[in-house]
């Protein structure tokens, strides 16, 4: 529905103003000149500004607008006037009880003439998204990323020829916006909230300024659901803006309510990536997973904006030129600069086993006869009474885990282990301190070999305990 022809039918509902004014007798309305959406994707908020051409008559001219079946907020809805010192003022806007969900605009004009209008407001029920393709080659040197966006409609209007902007991050003005917006319209809302809530929004409104459209493009459109293929992609323009990133799409989109478009964001070939096995239990559970480590950087061919949040399909290419399908994740938001990593889960071909070798005690300490008395066993060729008692000692643990590699290339491990409390960690493996509680080691795995890599905890009990610390020793585990 175009929501434009409420708010200008004049030609019937205005009729009771005819002995107030001359007004404009349309019999037709005018098209809508231009419009431009600006989704976010951190709220769900849109928004909507668009351009007519209306003719005026001298006097009072009523304009009405209505927001019946759509996710239009009302208290946002502006009316301005493009062209400066137009002869136009804006005399007063009333919401009339005989009309539900409708407002008037009175208008006055000093001559007949024709002007240019612009409406703004926020909607709610218009979204985007984006979806990843990412295809490594067969040796897992590269891959191919391709980016696409996704916008769907559901906010009761529909929206034709529109140019179509897409925010990537968040935008705290935003947020202040959507949270007042949550305040129910028909309730008396604090005189204060309504202050801010009308200039937050006017600040997005000044920030969002509208540009010419750029010229037609062939859409992509979809009906009944199908998806149909576009004779040239979409250009997708991208701007940074401080905290934030707006995607312009090429040309303009026709956008009507319940449907949803598909339009490529990007393409990088030949992004360079490493491969890296990690058994991290507190991230991926008690397995040993594969993943595809890159950038978004220049370096990597990307770099150039930020990634949205998405769902991310990862693919590889075999020798006879088909495809593998590996995984599918949720990207999260990547800055520029930042690490992208691809979660393939366990790999068949490479087998971990975590064993207990050997549990045993020493350094024990006694407390004799119930004093304060502490002494070590051995200690001057001490003898236990036997109302003596263990008061501490340090209980070792040895523990191997094998790892064998069955592909056919060498393979980087990664292993963080989380040790509370005041605990000795032995290993020939260079152990280092990921942070206070996390220790991690790194090795390589020839292609089709093994490796057992075997530690030593040392947990420190009772008289022993010194402070909640993990101290690190580089030697033989279980020495």
């Amino acid at each position: 529905m175009n929501r434009m022809i409420h708010w200008l039918g004049l030609f019937s509902l205005l009729l009771p103003f005819a002995v107030l004014a001359h007004n404009v007798d349309l019999a037709t309305v005018p098209e809508r000149r231009a419009v431009q959406l600006t989704i976010y994707n951190s709220e769900d908020l849109t928004l909507v500004r668009e351009r007519r051409v209306v003719t005026f008559k001298k006097g009072v001219n009523p304009l009405q607008f209505s927001w019946a079946n759509t996710l239009i907020d009302p208290t946002s809805v502006e009316l301005r006037f493009r062209e400066p010192k137009t002869g136009l003022e804006m005399l007063d806007a009333t919401f009339p009880h005989d009309k539900p969900q409708t407002l008037y605009w009175n208008v006055q004009s000093d001559a007949d003439r024709e002007a240019m209008i612009e409406i703004s407001y926020f909607t709610s029920g218009i979204s985007w998204a984006a979806d990843y393709l990412a295809i490594a080659d067969a040796d897992e040197q590269t891959l191919q990323l391709e980016s696409f966006v996704r916008v769907k409609n559901n906010s009761g209007e529909d929206y034709e020829n529109a140019q179509v902007r897409l925010v990537v991050g968040t935008i705290n003005l935003v947020e202040k916006i959507a949270e007042l917006a949550k305040v129910p319209v028909g309730k008396v809302k604090d005189e204060l909230k309504r202050e801010e809530y009308r200039e937050l929004r006017q600040q997005a409104a000044r920030k969002m300024m509208l540009p010419a459209a750029p010229a037609p493009m062939v859409a992509m459109d979809m009906a009944g659901g199908a998806m149909q293929e576009m004779e040239a992609p979409k250009e997708i323009i991208k701007e940074g803006l401080s905290e934030y990133f707006i995607y312009t799409i090429e040309g303009t989109e026709t956008v009507p309510n319940g449907w949803a478009k598909r339009l490529r964001s990007f393409e990088a070939a030949g992004v360079p990536m490493t491969i890296q096995y990690r058994y991290r239990p507190r991230e991926y559970g008690d397995q040993l997973v594969r993943l595809y480590l890159l950038k978004n950087d220049t370096v990597s061919k990307l770099g150039t904006t930020p990634l949205p949040d998405g769902m991310m399909r990862v693919f590889r290419t075999n020798n006879s030129d088909s495809l593998n399908y590996l995984t599918t994740q949720l990207l999260k938001y990547v800055p520029i600069g930042d690490k992208i990593e691809l979660n393939l889960g366990a790999d068949p071909a490479v087998i971990f086993e975590l064993i207990k070798r050997k549990v045993s005690r020493d350094n024990l300490w006694f407390q004799i006869k119930g004093g304060n008395l502490y002494r070590k066993l051995g200690e001057d060729n001490m003898r236990l009474e036997l109302d003596s008692q263990v008061a501490g000692w340090d209980e070792h643990t040895v523990y191997r885990q094998k790892i064998r590699n069955y592909s056919i290339k060498p393979i980087h491990v990664q292993i963080r282990r989380e040790i509370p409390g005041d605990v000795v960690f032995r290993s020939r493996l260079n152990p280092t301190l990921h942070d206070f509680q996390t220790v991690q080691f790194e090795t390589e795995i020839p292609a089709s070999d093994k490796a057992e890599l075997d530690y030593e905890l040392i947990v420190r009990q009772g008289y022993n305990q010194k402070q909640n610390r993990v101290e690190l020793q580089s030697g033989e585990a279980g020495r």
